[in-house]
C-alpha cells in the first residue's frame, strides 16, 4: 500500500538575477515562441484547397497504378479509399506544400526505393550491430502525448577502433545505413496512421562529443534518406548537450529552413538534458543517463515531478509507514549537483532518526539514486535535497513503494 506524502520547501535567500548569453536566447527562442502545433489529419479541418490537392493526387495515383496495381508503404494501400492512406498522402503533400506533382514526383521515388531497399523487411533483419542497439539510437518510452520516442547518440564514434568497426569501409557504412533505417521502421510501426491519432514520433539528438567531421558522410545519407522517404514522421526534434558552435550554424542555415521546420526545433545547452526532456516527456520514461528515472528493473510506476530553485533546499516526507513494512524508493535531480540524504524518523516519542543515506554530493554524471528500508517500527521516511550552495533551479522527480511486513 501506498502512503501520503508532501514535499516541504525551505527557502534560503535568492539567487542573483544574471544576464542571458546570446546562446540561451537562441536556445529560449527555438524552444518554446513557436511550438509546432501537430496535425491532425482529419479531412474536415483541411482547407478547400488542400481538399482538392488530397483528390488530385489520388486520383495521379489511381491513373498511374491502375485499379488493379500495388502502392503500398508500411502495410497500407494508398490506391484504397482508406482514412490511413490518406494521413500517409497527406504527408507527402505536406512536404511539398500541396503541390500536387512535386509530391507525386515524391511518392513515386519513395515507391520505388523501398522496393529496392526491401524496407518492409528490414525490421525482422539481423544485421550482427547488437553493440549500437540502445546506444547509437534506439526507440524509448513515450512523451506526454503518447509519440514513440527514438534517441540518438553519436559520442561512442569518437573512439577511432570503434568508428573503423562500423565505418570503415561502404559495406560497413551501408550495413549502418540499413541498420538505422531498421530503428526508424520500428518506431514507425508504433504510430496509428488515424485521424486525431499519433502520426509521428519524437527525435531526441544527443550532440555531446559526436565527431561531426568524421560522421559527415553518414550524418549527409541518413539525413537524405530520412527527409527523402520519411515525411512529417518527426513531431518534435530536441537536441541536447547542445555544444557551442551548434548556435553559430544555426544563425547561418536558420534563413533557409522553413518556419514549419524551424517550429520543430527544441534545443538545450549542455548540462540541462533533464530539464529540457521533462517538459516533453514524464521522468519515468526519460533514460537514466539523461536525468530520469527509465532503466531495466525499476519500479514501473508514475514518478512524482518537483524543483529546487536555487539556494533551496526540499525535504520530502514520506508518512504512514508501518512497522515491519519496508520501503523502496528511487529519486533522481536533473545534472545532481545537490547535497541528497535520506532518514527514517520513527512515530514514538523519545525514538532516534536513522540515518539511512548520509547527506552526500552525487557526481553530475550519476543516475537515480535506488534505495530500499526494513521499518522497525512505524514511522516516516524523509529524502532530502539540498540546492543552497546553487543558484541554478534543478527539476527532480522520485517515486516509492511500500511492501507490508510478509508476517501481515
Amino acid at each position: 500500500m501506498e502512503n501520503a506524502h508532501s514535499p516541504i520547501s525551505i527557502p534560503d535567500a535568492s539567487p542573483k538575477p544574471y544576464k542571458k548569453s546570446f546562446v540561451s536566447s537562441l536556445m529560449e527562442a527555438t524552444s518554446f515562441r513557436s511550438p509546432f502545433k501537430e496535425d491532425t489529419y482529419f479531412i474536415s479541418h483541411l482547407k478547400p484547397s488542400e481538399k482538392k490537392a488530397l483528390q488530385e493526387l489520388k486520383d495521379k495515383l489511381m491513373a498511374s497504378y491502375g485499379p488493379d496495381g500495388e502502392c503500398t508503404m508500411w502495410g497500407v494501400s494508398l490506391l484504397a479509399e482508406d482514412e490511413k492512406a490518406d494521413v500517409i498522402l497527406l504527408k507527402f503533400l505536406r512536404a511539398r506544400e500541396f503541390r500536387v506533382s512535386d509530391s507525386l514526383h515524391m511518392l513515386d521515388k519513395c515507391v520505388a526505393w523501398r522496393k529496392e531497399f526491401k524496407a518492409d523487411g528490414v525490421g525482422e533483419e539481423e544485421l550482427g550491430l547488437k553493440e549500437l542497439e540502445g546506444v547509437v539510437a534506439y526507440m524509448h518510452g513515450y512523451d506526454r502525448e503518447g509519440h514513440p520516442v527514438c534517441y540518438n547518440a553519436y559520442g561512442v564514434f569518437r573512439d577511432k577502433d570503434m568508428y573503423d568497426r562500423i565505418f570503415g569501409d561502404e559495406e560497413k557504412l551501408n550495413k549502418f545505413l540499413r541498420w538505422r533505417i531498421q530503428v526508424l521502421e520500428r518506431g514507425i510501426s508504433l504510430l496509428h496512421f488515424k485521424p486525431g491519432g499519433i502520426n509521428s514520433m519524437i527525435q531526441v539528438t544527443d550532440l555531446k562529443d559526436m565527431p561531426k567531421r568524421e560522421l559527415r558522410v553518414a550524418s549527409n545519407q541518413i539525413l537524405s534518406l530520412f527527409q527523402d522517404n520519411y515525411p512529417e514522421m518527426v513531431a518534435r526534434k530536441i537536441f541536447i548537450n547542445v555544444p557551442w558552435y551548434f548556435s553559430v550554424l544555426y544563425s547561418v542555415f536558420s534563413p533557409f529552413l522553413t518556419q514549419r521546420t524551424k517550429s520543430k526545433f527544441v534545443i538545450s545547452r549542455e548540462g540541462y538534458a533533464a530539464e529540457t526532456l521533462y517538459k516533453f516527456i514524464r521522468p519515468e520514461d526519460v533514460p537514466v543517463q539523461y536525468g530520469g528515472l527509465s532503466q531495466p528493473n525499476d519500479l514501473q510506476k508514475p514518478a512524482s515531478e518537483f524543483s529546487v530553485r536555487g539556494g533551496e533546499k526540499v525535504k520530502i516526507q514520506i508518512e504512514g509507514i508501518e512497522g515491519g513494512a519496508t520501503i523502496r524508493w528511487e529519486v533522481v535531480v536533473g545534472g545532481w549537483d545537490v547535497e541528497y540524504g535520506a532518514e527514517f524518523v520513527p512515530n514514538a516519542q523519545g525514538s532516534y532518526s536513522i540515518a539511512v543515506e548520509k547527506p552526500r554530493k552525487p557526481s553530475p554524471t550519476e543516475a537515480a539514486i535506488h534505495n530500499s528500508f526494513t521499518a522497525r517500527e512505524a514511522g516516516k521516511m524523509v529524502l532530502s535535497v539540498d540546492n543552497t550552495s546553487s543558484r541554478r533551479k534543478k527539476v527532480a522527480a522520485y517515486r516509492y513503494i511500500v511492501h507490508k511486513s510478509a508476517l501481515e
